[in-house]
């Protein structure tokens, strides 16, 4: 497939990227330091801004699909600058008529129990909730969406570098946990399960989640 990849040089689009180009993809990231992108056969770089969406909707043309690893946890203002560019990342798949936007989501809004999600229970951690907040609008604002074939997956609340095992286990609006009641995802296998995902499309217009 010829791939758009959004955050293709941050944590989790990094991952995204090795994976997808493992498997033979055609990946175009879309970063705002093409630099940092090591070159690589079935890949090409190219400096985007997010928020400026007629830019990216004529960046994003003739895609089979757009992956959008867009993090706000580098800015002071995470919620509104997050919030601000899945808007526009929605807006410009929209104009360039995108077949589909798969999302990386968060944690936060997974439920721990029937109607209460993560990010609102008095455990989690401060220094994660804004940009928790800000990744459970931006499922609201696909929930929303009329138009746009999206899919958005949440990770476990643990999503940290570990082993590419492909071995786990999907859900769909609770957070998974495990026999000892821990809630993780190695970020090489959140990568496979987005990339199961991308050529498999089990999830079309959905939030599903992965944990071990």
């Amino acid at each position: 497939m010829k791939i758009a990849l959004i955050g293709a040089s941050g944590y989790v689009g990094s991952a995204l990227l090795q994976e997808a180009l493992q498997r033979g993809h055609h990946v175009t990231a879309l970063v705002s330091r093409p630099e940092r992108i090591e070159a690589q056969a079935n890949l090409t770089a190219v400096k985007t801004d997010v928020q400026d969406s007629a830019a990216l909707a004529a960046q994003l043309q003739g895609f089979d699909a757009v992956l959008s690893a867009f993090s706000g946890h580098a800015q002071a203002e995470q919620f509104d600058y997050f919030v601000k560019g899945i808007r526009s990342i929605v807006v410009a798949a929209k104009a360039a008529k995108a077949p589909r936007l798969l999302v990386v989501g968060g944690a936060g809004s997974l439920e721990v129990a029937p109607g209460v999600q993560l990010v609102d229970t008095p455990e989690f951690p401060e220094q994660w909730k804004a940009s928790a907040l800000g990744a459970r609008e931006a499922l609201n604002l696909l929930r929303a969406e009329t138009e746009l074939n999206w899919t958005l997956l949440s990770p476990s609340a643990m999503l940290q570098p570990g082993e590419r095992t492909g071995k786990f286990r999907l859900g769909k609006d609770q957070l998974l946990v495990d026999d000892a009641g821990n809630s993780h995802i190695s970020v090489q296998d959140y990568a496979v399960a987005m990339i199961d995902e991308l050529e498999k499309a089990e999830h079309q217009r959905s939030r599903f989640t992965v944990g071990y």
